[in-house]
């Protein structure tokens, strides 16, 4: 599909899904299913992402998949809950998460969301773009106050910008986490050198130049990383179906 056949439903930019992990730590889960068609709730996971993406007004997903991917193509299709949808394949190799972005990118334009394919976020998607694009920065990350709650917490907030990102060395000096959910424009790619395959590795670049905006996220993430994980947001999403007030709230 040309990206630039439709705009973007309320002017959401379109959403690049990083959907082509392993899954390593799901061992037997994903031995013949992908991870984002993990049954969740009653649903492939990946369709819990697409229902709330097309909630908050997303008219286009590119979902960059790799290992099992031709399922999921088969299992999703072209469009779901509104939202037409494209594949990005990686090379045999694997292309790594920022590989895998700059892969897709001739059918993402030059300014787009990134979603982790394994996280499911209560945040308002496009006030998060509308923040983002209202300024004149390059690259926008969602930060959670996490202080080792959920995970180990990897960035440094400072006056709306993340100062200082590190994924694989956090300091104790960090008390906010990577939510999930970022925006690059095309130009941002750049920024990072072709041997670097990382997304981590580009955001932590972006940081250090003073180019990588942080918008705060209120509400804790849900994620099926884990057997543990997958079973938490299981009940999460079964008691939003079910109007839990704490599912809610």
């Amino acid at each position: 599909m040309n990206p630039a056949a439709e705009p973007a439903r309320a002017g959401l930019p379109p959403v690049c899904i990083l959907a082509g992990g392993l899954g390593s730590r799901l061992s037997e889960h994903v031995r013949e299913v992908p991870k984002p068609l993990l049954e969740v709730a009653g649903a492939p996971f990946l369709d819990h992402q697409l229902r709330l993406l097309s909630e908050h007004g997303a008219g286009r997903v590119v979902l960059c998949v790799g290992y099992l991917g031709e399922l999921i193509e088969r299992e999703i299709g072209a469009s779901r809950h509104g939202i037409a949808i494209d594949y990005s394949y990686d090379s045999p190799g694997l292309d790594g998460t920022l590989g895998a972005i700059r892969r897709a990118r001739p059918l993402l334009g030059e300014r787009f969301l990134v979603l982790y394919g394994d996280t499911y976020l209560r945040i308002d998607y496009r006030a998060v773009a509308e923040a983002w694009i209202g300024g004149a920065l390059p690259a926008v990350m969602t930060v959670l106050r996490n202080e080792g709650r959920w995970d180990a917490s990897n960035a440094v907030l400072r006056d709306g910008m993340v100062v200082r990102y590190d994924k694989a060395n956090p300091t104790p000096d960090m008390h906010w986490i990577d939510y999930g959910l970022g925006g690059l424009t095309g130009d941002a790619l750049a920024v990072a050198p072709e041997r670097e395959r990382d997304l981590s590795g580009l955001y932590g670049l972006l940081a250090a130049r003073g180019e990588l905006m942080g918008f705060q996220a209120s509400e804790r993430f849900y994620e099926i990383g884990s057997p543990d994980a997958m079973a938490e947001t299981d009940a999460f999403l079964r008691g939003l179906e079910l109007g839990a007030p704490e599912a809610r709230g």
